[in-house]
């Protein structure tokens, strides 16, 4: 594995601030951001290379900070974060929540199989690898509030008012 520390203007001067991007084999494996809740140890992140040592990373940094930058709208990049069948399940559930959207913990337990498993899905947003990629931002609380965000809630709030995304 190999890993970029990015800290692009376009991500500085937003509350994303910095941010560590990790691959392995030509997938983007982990995208974390300096006080994450839960970050790899330096030694599974791998390799530290510098911007311009792989091509993969860049873009990854690249499409990060045109996306903080309200210039764009997703991401096209290969996905491999290693992970259970079932928190695989959920983040596959997070992928197709549009962009301005929200949806609750509820909704995506229904949606896996699993109705009475909210706080099961929590915990697999929660360790949720790609973060802003895979937008676990765009799950709320029950009742509509921002819980529990690994890169905190201000960050959430961030995410979510850069996308359009209407608060109760």
């Amino acid at each position: 594995m190999k890993h970029l520390i990015t800290d692009a203007p376009e991500l500085a001067a937003t509350p994303i601030g910095p941010l560590t991007i990790a691959a392995d084999a030509g997938r983007l494996t982990g995208i974390w951001f300096a006080d994450h809740r839960f970050q790899p140890s330096p030694e599974r992140l791998g390799e530290q290379v510098r911007p311009g040592d792989d091509p993969l990373l860049d873009e990854a940094a690249a499409q990060l900070a045109a996306y903080a930058a309200g210039s764009a709208d997703g991401f096209d990049l290969p996905l491999g974060a290693p992970g259970t069948p079932r928190q695989k399940a959920v983040w596959d559930q997070l992928c197709g929540i549009p962009r301005g959207s929200t949806v609750t913990y509820g909704e995506i337990a229904r949606a896996v199989g699993s109705p009475r498993g909210a706080q099961a899905v929590g915990q697999a947003v929660g360790r949720n690898p790609l973060s802003i990629v895979v937008p676990c931002h765009r799950v709320l609380g029950a009742g509509g509030g921002l819980t529990g965000y690994a890169g905190g809630a201000e960050r959430k709030q961030f995410l979510l008012a850069l996308e359009g995304a209407t608060l109760a």
